[in-house]
Order: C-alpha cells, then structure tokens, then sequence
C-alpha cells in the first residue's frame, strides 16, 4: 500500500512539473531593480501577482543591470535551453541607446533576441523605452520608433513605454535620473499587465 501512494505522489510530481509553465524576464537594471530591495521591483511584484491566480506559472528575472542587446544575444540561448520559456518579456536596449550605438545594430540585436525566442517556442513581449530628450531628436524618435516596427513585424505584444507616469516624476526617480525608486515600481508593473496578461490567457 505504501508503495502505490508513493507511485501516486511520484506521478503528481512528474505531472506537475511537466505542466508547470515558465515566464522569463530578459531585462537590463530596469529589470532588476537596481538601486532598490529586488523584492520591490516590478518583476517581483509581477511574480506575487501571477502566483494569485496562476500556480503554475514560475516567473524568472534574468535581468542584469548594464546590459545590452548584445550581452542578451550572448545569454539567451543557455536561457532559453535551462528554461524552456513559455514566454519572454524582451526589456533591452536601454543601454544601447545610452551609448549611442547605431540603431541599424540595435535593431538588428533585437530582431535577432525576437528569432531566437520563437524559434524556441516562446512568445515574446517587447517592452518599449524611451530616452533623454539630450540624445537629439531624430536618434531618440527613431530609437522610440523601434520597438512598434519590431513588434508590427512579428505580430507581438508591445508595451509602449516602460517609466510612462514616472521618468518625468522626480519624487519617484533615484538621484541618478535614470532609475526608478521602489515606489516607483507598482507603476512599472499596471504599465506592462495590460499586455502581459492577454499574453499568459491567450
């Protein structure tokens, strides 16, 4: 008798596991709650509200603060292979348009994440950025521009601008001007639901 129900526990262990479902952040220090408790941050926060409704969905952040597209392209696919991700929330090239790097290579970079994703069998999210209003405006209008041509193409969810309510709020940016506080991070996480949910029900 004992060891039948230990058969029975085995088989809901392996069925579980099997059906559990997988949601991976690939972000850069917006993603990883820099400069903050990470168990502030909004992909902490999306974590805590996903597992309201949904047990079986494991949320994984691996957001680096500093990266870039390109760092993504070289991460992505051990990602991918250890994670076997349902979806992917693509939150990159922040630090790309820091730096002033073409936008014919972020675009590229990007492109590139989103093959690799759905090659994968994942879906993607792209998740839009804005930049200082310092970078000019044709290379910070057409930086912005990106990421509903990306998602236009491969017929992808969109959030439109991650800080929107936020970046041009003092009282909930760190002193650098770039990051958000822990306060800030609700707001991060009601700006990328709208899109995420649909996604996950879908």
């Amino acid at each position: 008798m004992k060891f039948i129900r230990f058969l029975i526990l085995l088989s809901v262990i392996v069925s579980s596991s099997v059906q559990a479902r997988t949601l991976l952040v690939l972000g850069d220090s917006l993603s990883a709650a820099y400069g903050i408790d990470p168990a502030k941050g909004w992909v902490a926060l999306l974590d805590a509200r996903l597992k309201q409704s949904y047990d079986d969905i494991t949320v994984v952040n691996a957001s680096i603060s500093g990266e870039t597209t390109q760092g993504g392209l070289t991460r992505l696919p051990a990602l991918l292979e250890r994670h076997q991700p349902q979806w992917i929330v693509l939150e990159l090239a922040a630090n790309d348009g820091l730096r002033g790097t073409p936008l014919r290579i972020i675009e590229k970079n990007l492109e590139h994440l989103l093959d690799m994703s759905t090659q994968a069998g994942a879906q993607p999210i792209i998740v839009g950025i804005q930049l200082p209003p310092n970078y000019g405006p044709s290379y910070t209008r057409k930086f912005y521009n990106l990421f509903s041509e990306l998602a236009d193409e491969y017929g992808i969810p969109r959030v439109p601008f991650l800080l929107e309510g936020v970046a041009l709020n003092h009282d909930l940016m760190q002193a650098d001007g770039l990051h958000p506080t822990a306060e800030a991070q609700p707001i991060l996480l009601e700006n990328v639901w709208p899109y995420i949910k649909p996604m996950i029900d879908g």
